[in-house]
């Protein structure tokens, strides 16, 4: 038997069939061709480009309807490739001048066009690399009159194992056929990772070498509590874990308390459970598991992998869907966070070495005014309709903070000017994600009307890890004595300065630290919707003042273990039987 260790990202326990999703390897021949084929082998590629822009937008189109607009919008950076006339060009004058037949062309070109980002060592365009052989391997099923299968097609239940998902693939998913996703790459917080938790699909990322060892047919275990895969003679544990499949089953049943009660203590203390969302279909989750509101829209995937911005009418439209679905809740908006791993396909978008430390978020946003304004305007005017709060990311500095609310100011000007309806006293928080903006909290919370600690980025900056490398993934510790003094500092000046503080990171979710958190006074806590049921359930098993003693003594201790050992015995002694199902399930 082959076990595998890599990183939990999703909840949940999958036993069946792998499915590789890999690439395709083509037999391309190189032959010489005759001057009277020249113009058949074009009108082949001709043929071949307008049959894959047609195959794209047809699968656009059926997943702008079955998952949402801002999901489809991916497929523009696919369509884009089809349109770039540098490339065709290069195709067509090999056809010409080397006399060579159109499949070995275009995958020359390609080749020479992939070799080219690829050697510029730059994170960003090695990733558009995916798009482009994605593109190429649709144009080459064509012109070799080959038939792709695709995931949608995928008639029974399978584990999805592959090197890395792209957005697009994700996109796709048939959830109802997908019994857990298993990858060499990733993070707790990529883009795989967070896909499948809103999805409530068991998922491992960061395998590094489970496509080495696990072909398509095998059958496979995923654990996805323990952060294993198991493959090859599992026969010996196959027992073990139907039991522990059956297990989970009835704990996530026993958590699954009614949505309509509230998230409160044992001694009436009333905290919020909130969702965290970036996709359409995520809003009807949010509503099943419960949720109490909106804690974090993420709004840049209404922008990404598209030709053109969005206009302030189609944003408009899209922050209103959401603010009426979850009503009579608020929805906090977060203005476009490009960059990092998210970025335009906009040719004024420069790519940068440290793109998670450089242009990006306010940053980006103060330097486009024009592309900020029409959010915010878009904002403001949905908030005139629905409960609507304004989140601003990535603050390092009251000047950022004091910036993007002149230019909001502005804009409400110029919306009274147009005699346009929109919410003048809107709520704007500051998300503390910047350990700058954590130790200046006492400046920022006077010109806030709440915060939002965004602990993906906090943990991240201040322990020097990259969050999406599994090769120090173990350095990223939530539970790091620095990174808890530093949440402490900002919740305790929010409560001295009277704004409240919600959580939109990963850290909210997490059992074991939302009992940490709450002892420290948390407001609100927002996370992936599968997560509410349990932190519900928790929090209200406990009391607020058996919390707050014993988080109390936690930030003093000096290591991320001894926190997490304190925290699990403390957990047992007050929990008892449902230690296992609330912590460790």
């Amino acid at each position: 038997m082959i076990k595998l260790k890599g990183i939990a990202a999703s909840a949940g326990i999958a036993i069946g069939k792998a499915y590789c999703v890999g690439k395709e390897e083509f037999n391309i021949a190189k032959r010489k061709i005759s001057y009277d084929e020249i113009t058949v082998e074009i009108y082949k590629l001709e043929e071949a480009l307008i049959e894959t822009r047609k195959e794209l937008t047809n699968l656009q189109k059926k997943i702008s309807e079955e998952l949402g607009f801002s999901h489809a919008k991916i497929f523009d950076a696919h369509l884009l490739v089809l349109e770039d006339r540098v490339l065709i060009e290069d195709i067509i004058q090999q056809i010409k001048n080397k006399r060579v037949n159109v499949e070995y062309a275009f995958n020359q070109s390609i080749k020479k066009y992939t070799d080219t980002l690829f050697k510029l060592n730059d994170d960003y365009l090695k990733e558009r690399i995916v798009d482009i052989e994605d593109v190429a391997r649709r144009v080459l099923r064509k012109l070799l009159k080959q038939d792709i299968t695709s995931l949608k097609d995928l008639k029974e239940k399978v584990i999805i194992v592959a090197h890395d998902l792209v957005p697009s693939q994700t996109a796709s998913l048939p959830k109802e056929n997908i019994l857990g996703i298993v990858t060499d790459v990733g993070g707790r917080t990529s883009h795989t990772a967070i896909i499948a938790k809103a999805l409530g699909i068991p998922a491992v990322v960061g395998l590094e070498v489970a496509t080495q060892h696990i072909k398509s047919g095998d059958k496979i275990i995923v654990d996805g509590l323990e952060g294993l895969v198991l493959a090859g003679r599992i026969e010996k544990v196959l027992n073990e874990y139907q039991e522990k499949l059956q297990v989970y089953a009835k704990e996530i049943k026993i958590i699954f308390i009614p949505k309509t009660l509230k998230t409160v203590t044992l001694d009436k203390k009333e905290v919020v459970a909130s969702a965290n969302i970036e996709l359409p279909e995520e809003l009807s989750l949010a509503q099943e598991y419960g949720a109490e509101g909106i804690g974090l829209y993420r709004t840049e995937y209404i922008f990404l992998g598209r030709k053109d911005l969005p206009t302030e009418d189609e944003q408009y439209k899209a922050y209103l869907n959401v603010a009426k679905k979850i009503k009579p809740y608020s929805v906090i908006v977060r203005t476009i966070d490009i960059g990092g791993d998210k970025f335009l396909s906009q040719p004024q978008v420069p790519t940068e070495m440290s793109p998670f430390l450089g242009w990006r978020a306010i940053r980006f946003c103060l330097a486009r005014p024009d592309i900020f304004k029409i959010q915010l305007r878009a904002i403001l005017r949905a908030a005139s309709e629905g409960n609507i709060k304004i989140m601003f990311p990535m603050i390092s500095g009251l000047e950022e903070l004091r910036e993007a609310k002149k230019i909001l100011e502005e804009c409400k000007k110029e919306l009274k000017k147009e005699n346009k309806d929109f919410n003048e006293d809107i709520s704007v928080g500051t998300m503390i994600e910047v350990p700058s903006a954590a130790l200046i909290a006492d400046a920022l919370a006077k010109e806030s009307d709440f915060f939002s600690i965004g602990t993906n980025d906090l943990i991240q900056y201040s322990l020097a890890v990259d969050r999406a490398n599994e090769k120090v993934a173990y350095l990223y510790e939530p539970a790091h004595p620095a990174v808890l003094r530093l949440i402490k500092n900002v919740i305790d000046i929010a409560h001295e300065n009277n704004i409240w503080v919600g959580m939109c990171g990963e850290m909210a979710g997490e059992p074991l630290f939302a009992f940490l958190l709450l002892g420290l006074g948390l407001d609100e806590f927002s996370m992936p919707p599968p997560r509410i049921p349990k932190i519900k359930q928790l929090i209200r098993s406990v009391t607020f003042e058996e919390a707050k003693k014993i988080s109390e003594l936690v930030v003093k201790f000096s290591t991320a273990k001894e926190v997490e050992r304190f925290l699990q015995e403390q957990l047992q002694r007050i929990l008892k039987d449902n230690f296992q199902t609330l912590i460790l399930g």
